[in-house]
């Protein structure tokens, strides 16, 4: 197994697909930052990795509070830290659907991911790899026309973000499927992390940033379930595979086991 250097930090890896991720990691060579929002949790976690021989450090953070980032970026900066790799984990699948679901599940899987990869990008090292933790379901086939015509190509972030808050606004107004929008506010997340993921790709592409997202599969895990078909290892490896692509990889892609998928 090819060692690889430098630093990474991985959001939500107490559990599941991000603690494997951080095993993985470890393993291939790089220091490992595991931060998740629970303070207990990610100390059991970390204690955990370290009992396998696996040196980790706790960072806490909480990706729904700009609070808890800016302060996550200023411990790194004061260490001078540099991140080779960002991979934006935390995720959450809500049961149910109306507005508070749909606004929950965007304030973690998509406005978290963007606020901490904006906050840390100056910690970004120069062909640093930069992973959004996607699913399938995010993938644009079966969309309505009404609302792929809006988000592929994808617009700009500023209009993107306006658009998911549209579809707060018409879940709250029981109009979402008439405006052609899914009855899935986890589906609209991932629809929002991958165009989030694409428009960064290019726009970092005068960093040699590599920013990827990568559908890890139905894995067993907490979100998953114990009916899954995948194991953490399996889901965990084409995440850490992008998170240490060599430079000049691939970037602006949407992986499964590895290989390219369509958007």
């Amino acid at each position: 197994m090819e060692k690889v250097t430098g630093t990474a930090l991985v959001t939500g890896g107490n559990r599941g697909l991000g603690l494997e991720v951080c095993r993985q990691l470890s393993r291939r060579g790089m220091r490992v930052l595991l931060s998740a929002r629970d303070i207990a949790e990610g100390a059991k976690a970390t204690a955990a990795l370290r009992s396998e021989g696996i040196e980790v450090t706790f960072e806490p953070l909480d990706v729904t509070s700009q609070e808890s980032i800016d302060q996550l970026a200023d411990r790194l900066g004061r260490q001078d830290l540099r991140l080779a790799a960002l991979v934006n984990n935390a995720g959450i699948s809500m049961k149910g659907f109306d507005e508070h679901v749909a606004e929950g599940t965007l304030a973690v899987n998509f406005f978290g991911a963007m606020h901490v990869t904006e906050r840390l990008l100056p910690l970004m090292e120069e062909h640093g790899r930069i992973v959004m933790v996607s699913s399938g379901a995010g993938a644009l086939e079966g969309l309505s026309p009404a609302i792929r015509q809006r988000i592929d190509p994808p617009p700009s972030r500023e209009e993107l973000i306006s658009l998911l808050r549209t579809f707060v606004d018409d879940v709250r107004s029981g109009e979402y499927a008439q405006k052609g929008w899914p009855g899935s506010a986890y589906r609209v997340s991932k629809l929002g992390l991958n165009a989030l993921t694409r428009l960064w790709a290019e726009e970092l592409k005068p960093r040699h940033l590599l920013v990827n997202a990568v559908c890890p599969g139905w894995v067993k895990t907490r979100m998953g379930g114990p009916g899954a078909p995948r194991s953490v290892e399996e889901g965990a490896d084409t995440l850490v595979w992008a998170a240490t692509l060599p430079p000049g990889g691939p970037t602006g892609c949407f992986f499964r086991d590895r290989q390219p998928i369509p958007w």
